[in-house]
């Protein structure tokens, strides 16, 4: 995000606090942030502060002279790469949508024809109301993209979708927002790409349009799964893993801005979708592999869950007791293996087929074996140690094995990783007839 020029519109909501950290975030990366704050926003953080981190005057009032003469409302919706709105409150998503121009903010939002990515942050009920839902589906349609919401805890000591992303999450998506196929992060509203959010929902895919331009793997459609898999004991408890989803969202979003045609199949993690990408959302590792066969054929397969291994035989349909006795026996069954299933399909196979083997010991001699095992093409090998603090962690080390070679990468972010290997896909993926 080196030099690049970020227009952050602050709106009114008690996630505001967070915004002052995003100034912070996407500075750090390279980018200059100028910001609009509405009135609302001004009752939870000052324009002085804001102006502080940014370096740059704050912007507050449509009809104030000395801004006017300054720099203009129509000038701040021209002069950045990118419109970020964080908080984007129930309030100004109803502007967005309706083509209201009442202040400053969402007078400049009506002017701009910047890319603009919005983070949602609001009470459930709010978020869950069916006119904040047909207000998310015209913005989606008019090409905004969306990070988040989270689920957790909120300031109403309620629990549910409507939590801000977090601003490194917000960074991230602006740093994909601007390297997406358009030319220089400027994308005309035609070609902008949708995005879905994080709300739990199986099986439910979000709207996506196909990406257009040049990259490593233009004109190839990938399949990416992420995340972990959950199995039920019964209708509270659940066998999973520590798989944040990190890597295989990184993955997934670096493909899409290489230029492919991407679906993500993803176990239940808190990361929001990223952009240009069609998600499907699961549970457990049977629905995984039944999406992952629904999304073929696909020329790059990379399968980065970790799906659970195994699932209980019987599902409770009770929550199981205590009850001061003994602890009830499960009895285990075999999960299907997906990454086995696929690679070796005699119709139907991706010509590119790459698993992920999460070790603890031994991690380039046991990623030989899975190779050998699974039948795929390649295997990106780490090492899951609780000291490495890769799982839910952001960074990662990995090594390449293929049959004839390994290949290991220095340590480095999730999302430098992700980058490097879809470069590596697409090389691979010339290769092939």
């Amino acid at each position: 995000m080196q030099g690049r020029r970020i227009l952050l519109v602050i709106g009114g909501g008690i996630a505001a606090y967070k915004s002052l950290d995003l100034i912070r975030r996407l500075r750090e990366r390279g980018a200059s942030v100028r910001c609009i704050l509405t009135a609302g926003a001004q009752q939870f953080v000052t324009p002085l502060a804001a102006a502080a981190l940014s370096g740059q005057r704050a912007h507050t009032d449509l009809f104030d002279r000395e801004d006017e003469a300054d720099i203009g409302h129509i000038r701040l919706a021209r002069d950045a790469d990118a419109v970020v709105i964080a908080p984007a409150t129930a309030n100004l998503m109803s502007k967005m949508s309706a083509g209201v121009a009442d202040d400053l903010a969402s007078t400049v939002l009506l002017a701009t024809t910047l890319p603009i990515l919005i983070a949602p942050a609001m009470n459930v009920r709010m978020w869950q109301h069916p006119a904040t839902q047909r207000n998310l589906a015209t913005l989606r349609a008019d090409g905004v993209q969306v990070v988040g919401p989270n689920e957790g805890a909120m300031a109403e000591a309620e629990f549910g979708p409507g939590r801000m992303a977090e601003p490194t999450e917000i960074a991230d998506a602006a740093e994909r927002l601007l390297s997406l196929p358009g030319g220089e992060g400027r994308v005309a509203p035609e070609a902008r790409t949708g995005v879905g959010t994080s709300s739990p929902s199986v099986g439910r895919s979000a709207p996506t349009t196909s990406p257009s331009g040049g990259g490593e793997l233009a004109g190839l459609r990938v399949l990416v799964t992420s995340g972990p898999t959950h199995e039920p004991i019964d209708p509270v408890r659940y066998i999973a893993n520590r798989s944040s989803g990190r890597q295989g969202h990184a993955i997934a979003a670096a493909a899409a801005a290489a230029g492919a045609e991407v679906t993500l199949v993803s176990g239940p993690v808190s990361l929001s979708d990223p952009p240009g990408v069609r998600t499907i959302r699961v549970e457990t590792a049977r629905e995984m592999l039944a999406a992952v066969e629904a999304a073929l054929p696909a020329d790059i397969a990379v399968f980065a869950a970790a799906v659970a291994d195994w699932r209980t035989e019987t599902e409770a349909g009770q929550k199981l007791k205590k009850d001061g006795g003994a602890p009830p026996p499960l009895q285990l069954a075999l999960n299907p293996d997906i990454l086995a299933t696929i690679a070796q399909r005699t119709e139907g196979r991706p010509p590119l087929v790459v698993g992920f083997a999460a070790e603890t010991e031994n991690v380039v001699e046991h990623a030989r074996q899975k190779l050998a095992r699974k039948g795929c093409d390649l295997i990106v090998a780490n090492d899951v140690s609780p000291a490495t603090g890769v799982m839910g962690g952001e960074r990662n080390t990995v090594h390449l094995v293929t049959a004839q070679t390994v290949e290991t990468w220095p340590t480095m972010g999730k999302d430098e990783v992700a980058r490097r290997l879809v470069a590596r896909l697409g090389e691979l993926a010339g290769k092939r007839p």
